[in-house]
């Protein structure tokens, strides 16, 4: 079901003076929460590889699908957090593997990394005053072909900003990061 955001609230028809975009407004304000972060990091890179159009599923196996058919996993962190922070928080990745809800209303019996390719995105801006998660000069993308985390680290299930850079992934900006989604994969 898309939606505009236009769509009034009503009772059988009866329209009231709120709609879905006031709904939208009302839970989804703060954009540096991890939860919406990490949604804004999926739309971010959406839109960078050309798949924005495709609906977000909660609980698909991977994010998202390029254009050229390649499975995508968006992962995001942040040095500032929406709470109160006496120290800037650590870079870090879920990265387990994980079970596929099958159409038979079970999970996969194996457990495994569903993407071809992870992105994950790092919101580098250390200063509260003016972080703005929209400035996406402010984000750096690390892209890693999945079979690379499945030989260096197994079923490791998270890592840190800096085991991953040993795994050698591509860093990019956005604008970039469908470049580097083809050379990691390709």
């Amino acid at each position: 079901m898309e939606n505009s955001g236009k769509e009034p609230l009503h009772i059988n028809g009866q329209q009231l003076d709120k709609n879905l975009l006031s709904f939208w407004q009302w839970c989804r304000f703060n954009i540096l929460s991890n939860a919406l972060r990490g949604i804004l990091a999926e739309y971010i890179v959406s839109i960078d590889i050309g798949c924005e159009q495709q609906i977000r599923e909660e609980w698909d196996s991977y994010d998202l699908i390029t254009p050229d058919g390649i499975k995508v996993e968006v992962k995001s962190s942040g040095y500032i957090q929406s709470w109160e922070q006496k120290a800037l928080s650590k870079i870090s990745f879920g990265i387990q593997p994980t079970r596929v809800w099958e159409s038979s209303n079970t999970y996969s019996k194996e457990a495994k990394r569903q993407s071809d390719v992870y992105v994950f995105c790092v919101l580098t801006h250390k200063d509260k005053e003016t972080v703005d998660p929209l400035n996406l000069a402010q984000w750096d993308f690390y892209v890693l072909a999945t079979r690379v985390l499945d030989e260096k680290v197994g079923e490791q299930k998270s890592i840190v900003l800096s085991p991953l850079l040993k795994l050698e992934p591509t860093k990019c900006k956005y604008g970039e990061i469908g470049n580097s989604i083809n050379s990691q994969v390709l």
